[in-house]
């Protein structure tokens, strides 16, 4: 995703959810049956209009025995660095959560303090310690044995789980000496993050502890029953409602601790069964200010939409111990150069259709590694209600994407990656959230100051969505554990962070040209608390995974994005290196003669020292209708007609193969310390990204019109690269021959040169 800024690109998807705001008033009655383990599955996505009055999204469930198996400023709150900046605050009238574990007293008034705080413990009941010691990791005793480059299963799991301690902060000025003017607002940076992370180590019993949220929230099993644990502060009341209770919200009333924390613990039945049966359909119901509203909790492991409906239902997912995915291959030791294949799993198929995680684990990645690259990214794992939000708009962040398979069936496409020696990057959204009230976070608890910012601050006007408040303690735990769920429980080896620029700043980059000057990146439109997150969950991937890859999507350019945490900068191993795809836009708009090749240089090689960059020519960005891929800008609609070998080429489709390859070579070779490419591009697909839609029907009478849920453009034609007849098979295999030049010879220009601009 890539921002409307002066001079620089539109936003992939800016209006893409304005009308996915699912509801449903009334009762509801569905009778779902079975799906077969096995057997693909795949369904259309509706959306529509939801009502803007929150009192309007109350739901009632009907009964149903049948099980689901699947086929700051302005909001007048006061952020953590307010609260550890100004200790004297009211915490009863400020503190975001309303936490005893409340960051806001100094360290020095220790004895006081300690009697106003109580230990993490509390803020639960209590625990079984079978229960309390629930674990994260998953792998069996099938491990296979380390190979060369990686790291054994039993090595991974068996190694302590640390995060080191802070640093002093200061190298930046070293490699910077420039940024010594700005050592007030970077320093301050340092010392609210050192002053949150001691807080978190005092009250929490460290960030190890604080990011494994995931075994205290939501539903967690023990030997003697399942636990479920929801934080919705504004809440009046909360039932756990579900088909294992026949939907009955007077059955399983949930209490509520004086931290907002609603709990309810249901034994095993008489025969030692689990009392919510795996794959049933479970939903919180709360009295909120709001009105009364069923909830798929926040905490979710999976979700699905039922044939014929509009909103998702939250699924209990425990499968049975024989049928968990065991993980047999160990992970990859990370590349020194990393090559990523972007890839969206549901579009990945040449047939018209969802495609799923078992075809792409059989089919695809096969090909990404005959291709030579050495790491997939995929994009849209969080579940998300609206497909053709690609993803950015999510609704359940524990929740894989159920329109391709089941948790097990993505664990099964993990570990066949590792398999064959690739990295799997997960596109992780942690800059917004859907505003779909039914299906994900918004207005959770009735109010909307639950997980995000109120007001104006906690709603993204272009991309109509809701923003995080990363000053929240709640928000902290949620996001750290979620991104530490996906590293552990699916394995995978790192991120690409969306959208961070949009974290970093106020202004969240739209209509902003970032000229370089360092003013632009440390002053009062800087999120500093954002911040501080960005350089907490890189310190949770880098601590507990080593060898985890951080990537993050910023425009922007912020100094010290990727120089370590302990040095003071934010953290990430890459930044995006997004303004080469825009200069090939610009230049494929001009005439050949106006190319000047010392400015293409420029820009390839245009990036901060000791700051790691990817490179790429075009990304999903460039591939979306409305815009148009390099291939379609050089050769146009040639490509229908002259791309077989049988008939000979036009001008236009001789140079536009020539510039493509070229295009891409230079790239590589002078863009940054890693390579990118959208799947299908390696080959110059022919066609746009188109997603499945009706027409829309936004405020103010105009029509969009849809494409009447056609998948015919939302799929790639791998089939075409494939074909020896086509010319598309010449641009494949240079490609290919790209990669394994790379790999054999290090073409990256900078391998050991370093440079500054």
């Amino acid at each position: 995703m890539v921002y409307s800024i002066s001079a620089m690109r539109s936003p992939s998807v800016p209006t893409v959810c304005n009308w996915c705001r699912s509801t449903s008033n009334g009762i509801r009655n569905t009778n779902i049956s079975l799906l077969p383990k096995k057997e693909p599955f795949y369904r259309k996505v509706f959306a529509r209009m939801s009502s803007p009055d929150p009192d309007s999204s109350s739901l009632k469930v009907a009964a149903s025995n049948k099980v689901l198996v699947p086929g700051g400023q302005g909001d007048g709150s006061l952020s953590l660095t307010d609260q550890l900046e100004n200790p004297e605050t009211d915490l009863e009238d400020h503190l975001v959560l309303h936490d005893v574990n409340d960051p806001t007293i100094e360290h020095e008034k220790k004895l006081e303090d300690e009697e106003k705080f109580v230990e993490p413990p509390s803020r639960y009941h209590e625990i079984d310690n079978e229960q309390d010691s629930a674990s994260s990791t998953l792998a069996g005793e099938e491990a296979s044995a380390p190979i060369d480059g990686t790291e054994s299963i039993e090595e991974d799991e068996a190694r302590t789980r640390t995060i080191p301690p802070p640093g002093t902060g200061q190298r930046i000025y070293e490699i910077d000496p420039l940024l010594n003017n700005y050592r007030e607002h970077l320093d301050y940076r340092y010392e609210q993050y050192k002053r949150l992370r001691d807080t978190i180590d005092k009250y929490e019993g460290g960030l190890e502890v604080f990011s494994r949220g995931y075994e205290k929230f939501g539903f967690t099993r023990s030997a003697t029953g399942i636990t479920y644990r929801e934080w919705a502060p504004g809440a009046k009341s909360a039932a756990l409602i579900g088909d294992f209770n026949n939907w009955n919200p007077n059955a399983d009333i949930m209490t509520q601790n004086e931290f907002g924390v609603w709990e309810i613990f249901l034994p095993n039945n008489a025969d030692g069964s689990p009392p919510i049966p795996h794959g049933s359909r479970v939903k919180i119901r709360m009295d909120t200010s709001s009105g009364i509203k069923d909830s798929i909790p926040a905490w979710i492991k999976f979700s699905v939409q039922a044939p014929g409906e509009i909103p998702y239902n939250g699924i209990y997912y425990d499968p049975p111990e024989e049928e968990k995915y065991v993980f047999k291959h160990p992970r990859p030791k990370k590349p020194k150069s990393i090559r990523i294949y972007e890839s969206h799993v549901g579009m990945s198929s040449t047939e018209p259709k969802i495609n799923t995680y078992v075809n792409f684990r059989d089919d695809v990645l096969p090909r990404i590694k005959r291709l030579g690259y050495n790491a997939v990214q995929i994009m849209a794992i969080q579940e998300h209600s609206y497909y053709a939000s690609f993803g950015y708009h999510v609704t359940n962040f524990f929740a894989p994407s159920s329109r391709c398979g089941t948790p097990d069936d993505l664990k099964s496409l993990v570990d066949r990656a590792h398999e064959l020696g690739l990295l799997v990057l997960m596109d992780i959204v942690h800059s917004h959230a859907s505003n779909n009230v039914l299906d994900g976070l918004n207005m959770f608890d009735g109010t909307d100051s639950h997980y995000f910012h109120s007001g104006s601050r906690g709603y993204h006007w272009m991309w109509d969505s809701r923003l995080f408040n990363y000053g929240s303690w709640e928000v902290l735990r949620f996001l750290l554990s979620n991104a530490r769920w996906w590293l552990e429980e699916y394995r995978f080896d790192g991120f690409r962070f969306d959208g961070v620029t949009s974290m970093m700043y106020t202004h969240h980059g739209l209509q902003v040209a970032f000229t370089g000057n360092y003013s632009e990146y440390f002053g009062f439109t800087t999120d500093v608390d954002a911040v501080i997150y960005l350089m907490l969950v890189n310190d949770v991937i880098h601590g507990l995974h080593p060898e985890a890859v951080s990537i993050g999507e910023d425009v922007s350019g912020m100094p010290t994005f990727c120089i370590p945490v302990e040095d003071g900068g934010v953290g990430f191993d890459y930044r995006l290196h997004m303004a080469i795809a825009d200069k090939w836009i610009e230049l494929l708009k001009k005439r050949d003669e106006d190319w000047k090749v010392g400015d293409i240089v420029y820009t390839l090689t245009n990036r901060r020292w000791l700051e790691k960059c990817i490179a790429y020519a075009e990304s999903h960005d460039q591939a979306l209708v409305g815009d148009k891929t390099i291939a379609f800008w050089l050769m146009d609609k040639d490509m229908y007609e002259f791309m077989a070998l049988d008939r000979p080429a036009t001008p236009l489709i001789d140079r536009g193969i020539a510039l493509h390859k070229m295009i891409r070579l230079i790239t590589m070779g002078l863009g940054g310390e890693g390579y990118l490419n959208f799947m299908g591009n390696e080959f110059g697909h022919p066609e746009w990204i188109d997603f499945p839609r009706g027409d829309q029907h936004p405020p103010g009478g105009k029509v969009i019109p849809g494409n009447n849920f056609s998948f015919d453009k939302c799929r790639r034609r791998f089939d075409l690269g494939d074909a020896d007849y086509l010319r598309y098979h010449g641009m494949q295999e240079f490609d290919q021959a790209m990669q394994h030049l790379e790999e054999t010879y290090g073409i990256y220009a900078t391998r050991g040169i370093k440079w500054s601009f």
